[in-house]
């Protein structure tokens, strides 16, 4: 039978037993209890007796916090449902939290005010152990991390019974408090959309410099589009006479795998997204111009292949030049939206493009792509269009999202409401 014993420090009791090794060693485990003894003394029972019924292996001294979010990765976050997307975001965070000091700790070492330091960290702001100042991260970014660190404790505790309970249920998500600015201007930013007189103006310097995102650029206006799912449109997913488009993918690097590869849209689902005449022509004309182009062997193209990798498939993009024979199993891509060699357009090249942008165009010093989807929601909404109907042709899983881009960027609609008063006046 393991032998145990409480012990306070500070307002807080703690409990440690002695428990055997990987090599047989006899080594003492100590975890936070709580700031009642008795309560305490019943969570060292609880725990000697999942040690002696084999639940907890004794192991965690062995195991530091980097070597754990490893094993959450390769054993449950890979083999499971998640997308390859958000697969790809929880690495990159994972790798983030591996390059912190914290992650050198060992399990049987970390305690809940180290983990909370941390966290604190990087929903409050301050400074590393290094000295380097630290940002607080934006709420949804803070989200995932707040995540990682609950799936990969629950982990440690079942089914790898490295731990006897999970830290995290120790831990609180803080968050920063801004004081009210009572006495200042609004300085909130530019608004989130952009004039159509702007529009023209953007799509004229592009098509003067023979820009490559002056098509990627119209499509996202007039259709709503997100940048990956522009740069994945083919031709077979356009159908001009009825004028409406299917999305079925989107277009990604993956950092990780330093590999260009199709994925799901947001959500996991297709979507029917009808448009306007003015798009129609616009595409009708780009491939009409793609059919009068001559075949050249140097011309590239574009294909993909399916690989697989733990129970799990990508679409690899991958541009060979017209004269290459590719292997058998890498299909032919007929991509909308292509540079001028015949290579595919990346969604990193347009977003450089738009960086460029905000220094030559004035009043779009704060214009990303994404811009583009908040005008397509302003304009349909201001014109008068049913709300469902566009969520619907969004993608956005609620209306109230659809809602709030709209509210937010319809500042000129807003004036001239308060203006009707005059007239009634």
């Amino acid at each position: 039978m393991a032998k145990g014993s409480v012990r306070k420090k500070g307002k807080k009791w703690y409990y440690r037993f002695y428990v055997r090794d990987e090599q047989g060693r006899s080594v003492q485990k100590e975890f936070a209890g709580t700031e009642n003894k008795r309560e305490t003394e019943r969570l060292l029972r609880k725990a000697m007796g999942e040690y002696e019924t084999g639940k907890i292996t004794g192991i965690s001294g062995e195991i530091t916090l980097a070597v754990l979010l490893d094993l959450w990765v390769e054993e449950e976050l890979k083999p499971g449902t998640v997308s390859n997307g958000t697969l790809m975001t929880y690495q990159t965070v994972v790798r983030r939290i591996q390059r912190h000091p914290i992650s050198a700790q060992k399990l049987n070492r970390l305690r809940e005010e180290q983990l909370q330091e941390y966290l604190d960290l990087l929903s409050i702001g301050g400074t590393n152990p290094d000295g380097t100042p630290v940002k607080a991260l934006s709420p949804g970014y803070f989200q995932i991390f707040w995540s990682v660190f609950q799936h990969a404790f629950r982990f440690a505790v079942f089914p790898k019974r490295l731990l006897p309970c999970n830290y995290m249920q120790y831990v609180t998500a803080h968050r920063r408090k801004e004081p009210p600015q009572l006495f200042t201007r609004d300085s909130s930013g530019l608004p989130e959309h952009i004039t159509h007189a702007q529009f023209l103006e953007l799509t004229d310097l592009l098509r003067r410099k023979r820009n490559a995102a002056l098509l990627p650029i119209q499509i996202s206006y007039y259709t709503g589009l997100r940048l990956g799912e522009v740069c994945g449109l083919t031709w077979e997913d356009i159908h001009l006479e009825e004028q409406y488009l299917t999305v079925r993918r989107s277009m990604r690097y993956n950092s990780l795998r330093r590999q260009m590869e199709m994925g799901l849209p947001k959500r996991n689902s297709a979507r029917t997204v009808d448009f306007c005449d003015t798009l129609a022509e616009i595409l009708r004309k780009e491939r009409e111009s793609r059919c009068q182009e001559p075949l050249s062997a140097g011309k590239i193209r574009n294909y993909y292949v399916k690989t697989s990798e733990k129970n799990r498939f990508y679409y690899d993009v991958h541009s060979f030049s017209g004269d290459f024979s590719p292997p058998q199993d890498f299909q032919l891509l007929s991509l909308v939206c292509l540079r001028s060699d015949g290579s595919y357009e990346s969604p990193n090249t347009i977003e450089l493009m738009c960086r460029a942008v905000r220094k030559q165009i004035p009043g779009l010093e704060n214009f990303h792509f994404h811009m583009l989807r908040h005008t397509f929601t302003t304009n349909l909404l201001s014109a008068g269009a049913a709300p469902k109907e566009v969520q619907e042709l969004l993608g956005h899983a609620d209306i109230q999202t659809t809602l709030n881009i709209y509210a937010h960027a319809s500042r000129e609609s807003k004036r001239a409401s308060a203006k009707l008063l005059d007239h009634f006046f």
